[in-house]
């Protein structure tokens, strides 16, 4: 999109962020729009919530929708819908409860399944193979880059896989394997490989939660220590909203 922007790490673990410095409620990810309105007057236009700031910057910056579609068409309004606690369960609570566990960690799966059969239902359409609109329009594709699909909305990767995509690709801290969704895993796969996506999960820092998943002993740690901001937090809002 061109647009320039400053990254800024925010130490959530250590619970900096305060309520009102980016956001109305203190949460990430969040941004601060200070691009000059058309009249030249300046503004900060804050937004949080990845949903709606992929909304936001697509609506404002995306002139040509290479990552969304045409407001108020069907694919529009697809992707929207597309814009949707395993992890709580499974990772931060103290105890190991199996009723919470199996019951998120379950929905997590069925979630899981519905894209699957999406993907499958885009692939049965033809709409992502090579040779469509999708993979042959604009410029050369970077190096590295697959646009053959399935793609969840039309025959292009959009923000509705984006934000799915999101959290499908830390897959592995709700405890769920891609190994019985192929088409979700092919599609993740593809997703992951993108020059531009890889540059993003870098930011503001190289993305290693993956690598400290890679043994049991360095996953529990890695647990343990997000499962302690989490309870802390926890009981510091029970503290404040009595």
């Amino acid at each position: 999109m061109a647009v320039p922007e400053r990254d800024q790490k925010t130490e959530i673990v250590e619970r900096r962020l305060k309520a009102g410095s980016s956001t109305a409620n203190g949460r990430i990810p969040a941004v601060i729009d200070k691009t000059p309105l058309k009249d030249g007057k300046t503004r900060e236009k804050r937004i949080f919530e990845g949903a709606a700031i992929m909304l936001y910057l697509c609506e404002k910056y995306d002139y040509e929708n290479r990552l969304n579609y045409p407001y108020d068409t069907d694919q529009y309004w697809e992707a929207v819908e597309w814009l949707g606690q395993a992890n709580h369960f499974f990772r931060y609570a103290p105890e190991k409860i199996e009723y919470g566990i199996n019951r998120y960690q379950t929905e997590t799966k069925r979630l899981y399944s519905v894209l699957n059969q999406r993907l499958l239902q885009q692939k049965e359409e033809n709409k992502t193979a090579a040779g469509t609109p999708a993979s042959t329009s604009g410029d050369a594709r970077p190096a590295g880059r697959d646009d053959s699909g399935p793609w969840i909305v039309g025959g292009k990767m959009a923000i509705a896989d984006l934000a799915c995509f999101s959290w499908i690709n830390w897959s592995e801290w709700a405890g769920i394997s891609l190994d019985a969704f192929g088409e979700v895993k092919f599609w993740a796969e593809r997703i992951d490989r993108r020059p531009a996506v890889k540059k993003g999960l870098d930011v503001p820092e190289p993305f290693k939660s993956k690598e400290k998943m890679s043994s049991k002993e360095e996953e529990g740690e890695y647990a343990k220590m997000h499962s302690n901001w989490v309870m802390e937090g926890q009981k510091k809002d029970m503290e404040t909203h009595k």
